[in-house]
């Protein structure tokens, strides 16, 4: 089945940050989301491996929160953070996920216009505030390794709030500028070749010059991608370096295993986002695009939890003890 765009739908409109001038434009009402497969079976397919997907990802990076709250011995920087980290990540699959399931049973999916424009920048900043929670966290080790004698007084509870409100933020003023900057128009056409509303998806779809749109994007993917990850490599280049100072292996293998598992999520979530986002951009949406947002949108927020945390003997331990109350209780 061939999605049809309805060219009675939509006529001429500007696409701008100005939430009035989208509700005032000519006739817009919705979007069409091709998404990810037009046949049915696949689409069934599709339902439950996404719905598994979602469940272990909010009941996963849930109960970490839980965890890190309820359980005193979480009460670190380290857990602060990946605290933040869980929320965000569940925050971002619910702007998607539930959509897309729903999608599945629809041959015609659609998504009002209002909808659409709350789920590109909802779903913007929270990925920005990841970027930068993950060069956070880089740090946090790097503290933590390279000067254990003064980790507790250079990440005090008072610089660790300091730190999350911070780059709550740099993630909102990140995000509203550079979107509310943008200036496209549409010309007819309401068909994205997408299973979410993604900002790139939508931008394919106007008729009028999106250069400016472009280097406003690229601008922002150098502060919220190059930056942080470049922080991110530097950070574990002094870090290899203060662990190979390390005589003990035991010490050795422990601060390699602390390490390790943030390298892990920042290489998905990096390495996929900046094949999307730093490569030359087409008048097209292709496939191979929409598979990459399924990795960075749907797979590295399941996993986060199983890599990050709950392999980690204090969370195993947090478990036991609440596991343990519960029984008692």
């Amino acid at each position: 089945m061939e999605f049809q765009a309805d060219n009675t739908m939509i006529s001429d409109f500007p696409l701008t940050g100005n939430m009035e001038d989208w509700k005032n434009a000519t006739t817009v009402t919705e979007f069409v989301l091709v998404g990810l497969s037009t046949h049915p079976p696949v689409r069934a397919v599709l339902f439950v491996l996404f719905l598994v997907m979602y469940a272990v990802t909010v009941a996963g990076n849930g109960l970490i929160v839980v965890l890190i709250v309820v359980d005193a011995h979480l009460h670190t920087p380290m857990y602060f953070f990946l605290s933040n980290l869980s929320f965000i990540d569940v925050c971002y699959v619910t702007t998607s996920v539930p959509q897309m399931l729903a999608h599945c049973f629809t041959d015609r999916p659609t998504i009002p216009f209002g909808r659409c424009f709350a789920q590109m920048s909802i779903a913007l900043f929270l990925a920005v505030a990841e970027c930068l929670l993950l060069a956070v966290m880089a740090y946090d080790r790097f503290v933590a390794i390279c000067s254990p004698l003064r980790y507790s007084l250079i990440m005090s509870r008072k610089v660790c709030i300091g730190l999350a409100a911070s780059l709550w933020f740099s993630a909102f003023l990140l995000t509203i500028v550079p979107f509310f900057s943008m200036q496209a128009r549409l010309c007819g056409r309401n068909v994205v070749n997408h299973f979410k509303c993604e900002l790139q998806a939508v931008l394919k779809l106007a008729c009028s010059d999106t250069h400016a749109s472009g280097v406003s994007m690229l601008i922002t993917t150098v502060f919220t991608l190059l930056f942080p990850f470049a922080f991110i490599l530097v950070t574990y280049g002094r870090i290899g370096l203060a662990i190979l100072r390390i005589r003990a292996g035991q010490g050795r293998g422990k601060a390699f295993s602390t390490c390790g598992s943030h390298l892990v999520v920042v290489g998905i979530f990096y390495g996929t986002a900046l094949a999307m986002y730093l490569r030359p951009q087409t008048k097209t949406f292709t496939d191979r695009e929409k598979v990459v947002a399924v990795f960075y949108g749907v797979v590295t927020p399941m996993m986060n939890p199983v890599i990050y945390s709950l392999r980690n003997r204090d969370v195993k331990g947090a478990l036991r003890r609440l596991m343990g109350k519960k029984v008692e209780e």
